[in-house]
């Protein structure tokens, strides 16, 4: 290995780490959580990353996306090569943005410096934090339902044993929601470690009993049912294109949160081919599978109880041995555990700890997050399924393809993959202050992917929020950072 003048350690597998961290221990943008990870603490396997997709596939979303596509007039098939083909789309960004957290052990706002300034990357963090706790609140809530159900099996008479309570919903309702919301809490609390654990056996439990629930529907319904006989409501290109489209950015949506903060867990990665071999065994079939299972298990429903129950809670609700319903909510609560913690609490705590290092730590911003979970109402967000995914899904992909194609830009094609570990913790360093050339870029792109919600002429523009956002931030980014002189040299010299 090499030890360059800038105290950077470079192994010979290509990661790097500081070789003594003491000044940027002192400085004002450092903490303890937003650290780079030291290599020889750098321990997570393919199993590790591969768990980790499976655990975030294998949630109640995830079983009911078809349902929402078909409700768009698509057929099975149709709406599981959308899932599979936006999934596949997505994975090459989450790559991309993986890299640097393996090869510099240090999460996404840290990442994010570079090519915003060690001010400036507090924008892409906000932004990225906002959705997670929209996202956190969503969790929560359908994790709270699965307690609710679990709960009234145990006890009949839970539903109402606290009076009606409000906004549509009883007292015993908003108790599981909250009580849920603190477990969530109670495990970031508790730290990284327990979260890996907690992902290493919830992803094959989860795949095991959903496996359970389709081979007692497929029995029960002595076949598939009819939804795998539905013919669809669009039947030519024309009709087509125009719901394929907005479809598959929304769900290049589903994970555009992902896509840019994975350096927050591949930062603890043992080697770069562990972590993508992991992520890309994982992401798009578990999530094709899983969609597939709830199209199967629904469609086999139809037969079993004369409707289609896409919600698997309310099908659970339906059994009457308590014992299982009983197993059936622990898993539905473990499946929402996993993902929750995973997918809208690592990212949003180290977000808000990267704009006040010293007055807030991982924990403090995980509670953050919950707090504004709560205030974003997420039973609203949940109430309309075509807002879901084509308003919420599709608005905020255009904002994080935009964050998306500066990241990118900025480390493959102007950095050429190096950094200066320790400047990224310094106020004086190459990267100190705002980078405008990112924040210029990022406003263009989130301006051009949005303009077709407010714009009706230009609705079709918005259809591909995602793509317009990220390659008009890319090139934006990549042209401004070459045009600049200072930049350039600061680049060369890194």
């Amino acid at each position: 290995m090499s030890t360059p003048a800038a105290g950077q350690i470079e192994h010979p597998d290509g990661r790097v780490e500081i070789a003594d961290t003491a000044r940027i221990e002192a400085s004002p943008l450092y903490n303890h959580d937003l650290a780079p990870v030291p290599v020889a603490r750098r321990n997570w396997t393919t199993y590790n990353y591969a768990a980790l997709w499976v655990s975030l596939s294998h949630w109640i979303p995830t079983y009911m996306l078809a349902s929402r596509l078909m409700t768009t007039g698509m057929n099975w098939w149709q709406a599981l090569i959308t899932i599979l083909l936006g999934n596949t789309i997505v994975l090459v960004p989450i790559l991309l943005n993986s890299h640097p957290g393996t090869k510099y052990g240090i999460p996404f706002p840290v990442f994010a410096r570079a090519a915003y300034g060690t001010i400036g990357s507090n924008l892409p963090a906000l932004m990225r934090a906002l959705v997670a706790c929209g996202w956190f609140g969503i969790q929560a809530w359908i994790g709270g339902e699965a307690l609710h159900t679990f709960f009234k099996t145990i006890i009949p008479a839970w539903p109402t044993l606290l009076g009606a309570g409000f906004g549509g919903h009883t007292t015993t309702e908003w108790l599981s929601f909250l009580l849920f919301w603190g477990i969530n809490i109670f495990i970031i609390y508790r730290g990284m470690d327990l979260l890996r654990k907690v992902e290493n056996w919830a992803a094959p439990f989860v795949l095991v009993m959903a496996a359970v629930l389709l081979g007692w529907a497929i029995r029960e319904a002595h076949g598939l049912g009819p939804l795998l006989h539905q013919p669809g409501k669009l039947h030519s290109l024309s009709a087509f294109l125009p719901v394929f489209v907005p479809s598959l950015t929304a769900m290049i949506g589903y994970w555009a949160t992902l896509s840019l903060n994975m350096p927050d867990f591949t930062r603890y990665g043992r080697s770069q081919r562990e972590q993508m071999l992991g992520q890309v065994v994982a992401l798009p079939t578990t999530m094709s599978v899983f969609a597939a299972m709830g199209v199967m298990i629904t469609s086999a429903t139809v037969i079993i109880y004369g409707q289609a129950i896409w919600d698997p809670i309310v099908l659970v609700g339906k059994f009457r041995a308590p014992i299982v319903v009983a197993i059936s909510m622990f898993t539905a609560v473990v499946a929402t555990l996993a993902v929750n913690i995973a997918a809208n609490v690592v990212s949003p705590a180290n977000d808000f700890a990267n704009a006040f290092p010293r007055a807030i730590d991982f924990k403090t911003g995980g509670l953050i997050t919950g707090l504004l979970g709560i205030a974003m109402q997420p039973w609203k967000l949940l109430a309309d399924p075509s807002g879901y995914i084509f308003t919420w899904l599709l608005g905020y992909s255009g904002g994080l393809g935009s964050i998306a194609g500066v990241l990118i830009a900025d480390y493959w094609v102007v950095r050429r993959k190096r950094l200066r570990l320790e400047d990224l913790y310094l106020p004086g360093g190459v990267y100190g202050g705002w980078n405008w050339r990112a924040v210029v870029a990022t406003a263009a792109g989130c301006a051009l992917a949005w303009i077709g919600a407010f714009v009706p002429a230009l609705k079709g523009v918005f259809d591909y929020a995602w793509f317009v956002g990220f390659g008009v931030a890319f090139v934006l980014h990549a042209l401004l950072m070459r045009a600049d002189p200072e930049r350039a040299a600061a680049v060369a010299a890194a």
